[in-house]
């Protein structure tokens, strides 16, 4: 990991565990000021673990959260400029959508009123309505107006589409790019959609088994792997020169993602008798969690605080 000057979030050595299940293992990152995170990985890989530390719901078994200069935890100097956007994110039972959007209001010094007036016509969300009686993907659309009109410096979304269809969800990465490029802040997206984000990522964070993958400028990953199309044993050849990360074979030929140690351009793949084209970040990123195994976590005492935390998260 590149540590990044002036950060806004900084995890060190962080280790969380649950009993007997390590969530996080020697996890150490960082979040850069105005910048927008992909923190990828599969369920159960730690992601929404790392999340709940950052924003002050957990305290690590081990290591160090920076949040803003401060730790989070217990922190309402930190905690007011932190948005969290949790997935399944629950309401008090009598809260209608207008009373979700006043009770942020008040707890986000920057809250845009003139913003969430116009996500919320956009989403076409019922004001009056219980927030309890809407669609999942409503509710979504609930927090994601709130992420967005808080305009907290380090804002956090985690699955924030879920239920959204596929008009909404591109509304939502819309009204993001617009707001952010407006108002830049830190934003930290958990997702698995890859695809349909990797053109808004400034970075991104792979997450697998509880430890950092993949911790890289999303331009330098994505300029870091190539497929490759072409006989057999010539794909071969070019994956002993570099890093085979995945291939198919069919009837002598073979498609491979490769890892480059060195850049490669058209002329040098022709010389070759390949081709090449560029390897999807979705792609990519399914390859990584594949190609690389975990090892076993260390046997590490939990922090007293955290020790009666007994749920296993993702």
């Amino acid at each position: 990991m590149n540590a990044i000057p002036d950060a806004a979030a900084t995890v060190t050595d962080v280790t969380m565990r649950y009993r007997e299940h390590t969530a996080l293992d020697g996890v150490t990152t960082s979040f850069a000021t105005d910048g927008i995170t992909g923190l990828l990985g599969r369920n159960g890989a730690g992601k929404t673990t790392l999340m709940q530390l950052l924003t002050g719901h957990r305290v690590p078994t081990r290591g160090r959260v920076q949040v803003l200069g401060a730790d989070p935890y217990e922190n309402d100097a930190v905690l007011q400029r932190i948005c969290f956007v949790k997935e399944g994110q629950r309401y008090p039972d009598h809260f209608r959508v207008r009373d979700a959007l006043s009770a942020a209001a008040t707890l986000f010094p920057s809250w845009d009123e003139e913003l969430a007036r116009s996500l919320v016509a956009d989403f076409e969300l019922p004001a009056r309505r219980q927030v309890n009686k809407l669609s999942r993907g409503m509710v979504s659309a609930v927090g994601i107006t709130i992420g967005l009109a808080s305009r907290a410096p380090v804002t956090l979304f985690d699955e924030p589409y879920l239920g959204l269809d596929a008009v909404a969800r591109q509304l939502f990465y819309d009204r993001l790019i617009a707001d952010y490029a407006e108002n830049p802040r830190t934003i930290v997206l958990s997702t698995h959609l890859i695809e349909e984000i990797s053109g808004l990522l400034e970075h991104v964070l792979l997450i697998d088994a509880g430890r950092v993958l993949l911790d890289s400028d999303a331009e330098d990953l994505r300029a870091s792997a190539m497929t490759v199309t072409g006989r057999a044993d010539r794909v071969a050849a070019l994956g002993r020169e570099h890093e085979m990360l995945s291939t198919e074979t069919l009837a002598g030929s073979s498609r491979a993602v490769v890892r480059l140690s060195r850049p490669l351009d058209d002329g040098d793949l022709e010389a070759r008798g390949l081709t090449g084209e560029p390897t999807p970040l979705q792609q990519l990123v399914i390859t990584l969690s594949r190609h690389t195994a975990a090892a076993p976590a260390p046997d590490r005492a939990p922090d007293p605080r955290s020790a009666d935390f007994e749920e296993v998260t993702r």
